[in-house]
C-alpha cells in the first residue's frame, strides 16, 4: 500500500498526462492559431514549453512560485499554463477585463515572480505596477518591444534551451498548479487553488461527460482565465486528453462557423449568447456543420425555446452545465435531457454530490436540512465536489471559513429541485427582490418576458419604492422595434408561470445587458444602473 500512494502520488499529475502524449503522439496537431495561421504538434509544442520553463528556471523559479498571465487566448497562455507545471510552479491568469486597481491587487495578493501580458493591455498593466507594492523579477510583453524595464516574450525565451527543464524538487498531486480568481462581484476577487489532482480530475470530466478523446478538436470561445475556459475543453482537458485545441482570441459567429468546418471542429463552447449569435449566423449563412459532435454551453441555464431552435439550426447534441470557479462544473445536461430538461441547470455530475438546503436568516442549514423535492421551495444549492475543488481560497482563511462547511461549498445560489433532483437556479441570494414582503427572483420574470417572441434578452432588477420596497424592474432587447412596455405588461398579466405581482412595474429598452466573461448575466451592475435611470427618470412605468 505505501508504494501504491508514493507511484500514485508523485505520478498521477496533469504534467505526467500531458508528457504521456507528448511521447505518444509527437507528430499529432496539439495546437492551431488561426490569426497567425500557425500550427504545433505535441513536440513542437513541448519545445515552445520547454524554452519559456528553462528561462523561468533562469528567473529563480522555484517550486509553487506563481507566474501570472494578463493574457488574450493566445499560444503564450498555453505555454505559460504548462512551462509552470513543468517547474513545479503555479500558473495564475488574470481577467484582461480588469482594472489597474484590480490587477493591481491580484498581483499583491498572489506576488507573481514573472508577469506576462498582452500589449494590448500595456496602459492598464504598467498603472498597475506602479500601483502594486509588489514587483515581479521579470515583466514580459507579447506582441510587443523590449524596453522600459519591459522585455518581449521572443526576447525573453530566446536565449534558452528546448530541452526538458531542470526539476530537482520532490511533487505530487496536491501540489497548486492554478489559481484562478473570481469574479468578486460581491467584494474583492477570492483566489482559488486548484491542485495538480483538481485538474487532473477536471480534465476526466470532461472527457467523460462529452466525452472527449484524443481523436477531438475543440475550440472554446470563452476566455481562458476563468474556469469553464481552461477546463472545458480548454488547454488543461485537451492536452490532457491528447486532442487538438483550436484557439479563439476574440469571439466572432462568422469565423467561429467557418472554423468548424476548416478544422473539422468536433466541440464548440461558448455561453448562450454565443450559441444565439451563432444560430443567427447559422440562419443566414447555412455554414458545414458536419463534423460538430456538440457544443457545450456554460453560466446561466437554456430556455426551452432557444434550446429547441439551437438543436434544429446547429446540432441537436447541445450541452449545459452549471459550477463555480471553486468547483468547475457539477450539475450537467446532456443531448438526451434536452429540450425536457431546459431551463434547469440538470442533476449532479458523476462524481458530484449537489443538495438545495434551506435557507436561514441566523445560520446556515446543515448539508442534510433539504428543501422539499417539489419543485417550489427555494433553497441555497450546496456542492460537495471532492475531485475538482481544492476545499479553500489562496491567502484569505476567512473566506474559506465562511464558504465552505462541512465538505460542501455554499455557493449563495438560489435554487428549486425536482423528484429527480433536477436543480433549477431562481437567483442569487443578494439578487432577490422583495416587494410588499413577496419575495421575487429575477430569473423567473427573465424566464417570462424572454417567451414573448417580440423579445431578444432581457434582465430583470429592482429600485427602491415608498410603498412596495422595491419594484420589479425589467431592461429588455427587443427583437422586434414595434415592441412596447404596454405590450410587455400585459403578456406578463396573461402569463401562467409568474403571480401578478411579479410583473415589471418599471420597463427601459437597451441595444444590450451586461454579462460578465463567463455569461453570467451582471444583476449587480444592472442594479446601478437601474438606480441611477430611476434618479434621471429614464424608466418607463406601466
Amino acid at each position: 500500500m505505501t508504494q501504491f500512494k508514493e507511484i500514485f502520488e508523485s505520478r498521477y499529475t496533469w504534467i505526467e498526462g500531458f508528457m504521456r502524449n507528448v511521447r505518444r503522439y509527437p507528430r499529432k496537431t496539439a495546437m492551431i492559431y488561426p490569426d497567425k495561421n500557425r500550427e504545433w504538434n505535441y513536440k513542437e509544442l513541448n519545445i515552445e514549453v520547454n524554452k519559456l520553463a528553462n528561462a523561468l528556471v533562469a528567473d529563480g523559479f522555484k517550486k509553487q512560485d506563481v507566474v501570472m498571465i494578463h493574457l488574450m487566448n493566445c499560444p503564450e497562455f498555453a505555454f505559460a499554463y504548462v512551462a509552470a507545471q513543468k517547474v513545479h510552479g503555479v500558473c495564475c491568469p488574470t481577467s484582461f477585463r480588469l482594472s489597474a486597481g484590480e490587477l493591481a491587487y491580484n498581483i499583491n495578493d498572489s506576488k507573481p515572480l514573472v508577469f506576462i501580458f498582452d500589449a494590448a493591455f500595456r496602459q492598464v498593466v504598467i498603472e498597475a505596477l506602479a500601483l502594486a507594492t509588489h514587483k515581479p523579477t521579470h515583466v514580459v510583453v507579447v506582441g510587443g518591444k523590449s524596453g522600459d524595464g519591459i522585455v518581449s516574450y521572443e526576447d525573453y525565451v530566446k536565449p534558452h534551451s528546448e530541452e526538458e527543464p531542470p526539476c530537482t524538487c520532490d511533487y505530487n498531486i496536491y501540489d497548486e498548479t492554478t489559481r484562478l480568481y473570481t469574479s468578486g462581484t460581491t467584494g474583492r476577487p477570492k483566489a482559488v487553488s486548484l491542485t495538480s489532482i483538481n485538474e487532473v480530475l477536471s480534465a476526466h470530466d470532461v472527457m467523460m461527460h462529452f466525452p472527449m478523446s484524443y481523436k477531438d478538436v475543440t475550440m472554446n470561445t470563452t476566455p481562458w482565465f476563468h474556469r469553464g475556459g481552461i477546463h472545458c475543453a480548454g488547454p488543461c482537458t485537451i492536452f490532457y486528453a491528447g486532442a487538438t485545441l483550436v484557439i479563439m482570441s476574440k469571439f466572432s459567429a462568422p469565423t467561429t462557423l467557418r472554423y468548424i468546418a476548416q478544422y473539422h471542429i468536433t466541440f464548440v463552447i461558448g455561453v448562450p449568447t454565443v450559441l444565439e449569435e451563432l444560430a443567427d449566423e447559422q440562419e443566414r449563412k447555412g455554414y458545414d456543420l458536419n463534423t460538430l459532435k456538440g457544443i457545450v454551453t456554460m453560466g446561466s441555464p437554456l430556455e426551452r425555446s432557444a434550446c429547441i431552435r439551437y438543436q434544429r439550426v446547429l446540432t441537436p447534441n447541445i450541452f449545459n452545465g452549471y459550477g463555480t470557479t471553486e468547483t468547475f462544473w457539477n450539475t450537467f445536461l446532456r443531448p438526451f435531457d434536452l429540450p425536457a430538461g431546459a431551463g434547469t441547470a440538470g442533476a449532479s455530475c458523476v462524481d458530484d454530490d449537489v443538495r438545495v438546503v434551506k435557507v436561514y436568516e441566523d445560520r446556515r442549514a446543515e448539508p442534510d436540512d433539504l428543501v422539499s423535492m417539489d419543485g417550489t421551495e427555494v433553497g441555497e444549492v450546496i456542492i460537495c465536489s471532492p475531485a475538482k475543488s481544492p476545499y479553500r481560497y489562496y491567502n484569505n482563511e476567512v473566506e474559506t471559513e465562511q464558504k465552505y462547511y462541512k465538505d460542501f461549498i455554499y455557493t449563495n445560489d438560489l435554487a428549486v429541485w425536482d423528484e429527480n433532483q433536477f436543480v433549477t437556479i431562481v437567483g442569487r441570494k443578494d439578487d432577490m427582490i422583495i416587494s410588499s414582503g413577496e419575495n421575487i427572483y429575477p430569473t423567473e420574470v427573465e424566464a417570462v418576458i424572454n417567451t414573448h417572441p417580440k423579445v431578444k434578452d432581457c434582465i430583470v432588477t429592482s429600485v427602491p419604492d415608498k410603498m412596495r420596497g422595491q419594484l420589479v424592474t425589467a431592461y429588455v432587447v427587443r427583437g422586434d422595434d414595434s415592441l412596447t412596455p404596454e405590450e410587455l405588461d400585459e403578456y406578463c398579466k396573461q402569463s401562467p408561470d409568474i403571480a401578478n405581482f411579479k410583473r415589471p412595474r418599471l420597463y427601459r429598452f437597451v441595444a444590450q445587458i451586461p454579462f460578465s466573461a463567463t455569461g453570467k448575466k451582471l444583476h449587480v451592475k444592472i442594479k446601478q444602473t437601474a438606480d441611477h435611470d430611476l434618479k434621471n427618470g429614464l424608466l418607463y412605468r406601466v
